[in-house]
């Protein structure tokens, strides 16, 4: 099915995804990003709409709410329930995952730390990211880290969804980042304890401790 969004100029398609489809264009004088969640045509029709908009309305929501919660997130301009779609503003900067590794070791430090920070307000605030990559991570020019993409979020205060939240981090970074994955990814808890307290970093560290042992034990059998 081909994409059209009324007022979209200049359109692009600049990321394609298992549940969405991303353009940049120009929406009434405004650079923006449209998230377009696709049909599936395995479903029956009815309740793939349902489905497509419920995921669309939910996402907007908890954008919002993380904004609320002091974690920058691209401003919404339409919700465009109907058509399950989404209408942002383009953030402009880099991607942590483009400069994390060529920092120098003091400000990568705080930039980490400072990750940790907006990561624990969204846990405080009861919301779990899902996707929490260095690609989902953008520096604006102005210095200020904006999170993306909160396609797979949920709202949760239980200990496994925010286990498994900075289990992805850790793993990303590892993979991504492995020189620097192991002071960064501490001075990330450092920030998120700076939020959530000691002893919540505990409890998550452990978690984590303990999904790692699973999916050894998974890849062992």
């Amino acid at each position: 099915m081909e994409f059209r969004f009324p007022g979209l100029e200049e359109a692009q398609l600049i990321k394609m995804g298992a549940e969405a489809n991303l353009y940049r264009g120009l929406w009434h004088g405004r650079s923006v990003v449209v998230k377009w969640r696709i049909p599936k045509r395995y479903r029956v029709p009815k309740l793939d709409s349902e489905i497509r908009a419920r995921r669309t309305i939910r996402e907007a929501q908890i954008i919002h709410e993380a904004k609320e919660a002091g974690v920058p997130t691209p401003t919404i301009f339409l919700v465009d329930v109907a058509g399950s779609s989404l209408v942002m503003e383009y953030v402009v900067g880099v991607q942590v995952k483009q400069v994390l590794d060529e920092l120098r070791p003091e400000e990568r430090r705080r930039l980490c730390r400072h990750i940790g920070v907006l990561i624990g307000r969204l846990h405080k605030a009861g919301i779990v990211h899902g996707d929490l990559t260095t690609s989902n991570m953008i520096i604006t020019p102005r210095g200020q880290v904006v999170f993306i993409d909160f396609g797979l979020s949920e709202r949760s205060t239980e200990l496994e969804p925010r286990g498994v939240d900075l289990h992805l981090l850790r793993r990303v970074l590892i993979s991504t980042h492995h020189r620097h994955a192991e002071e960064s990814f501490r001075a990330v808890m450092e920030g998120y304890a700076s939020v959530m307290g000691e002893e919540e970093k505990s409890k998550v560290l452990s978690k984590i401790r303990e999904i790692e042992r699973r999916g050894r034990y998974v890849s062992e059998r």
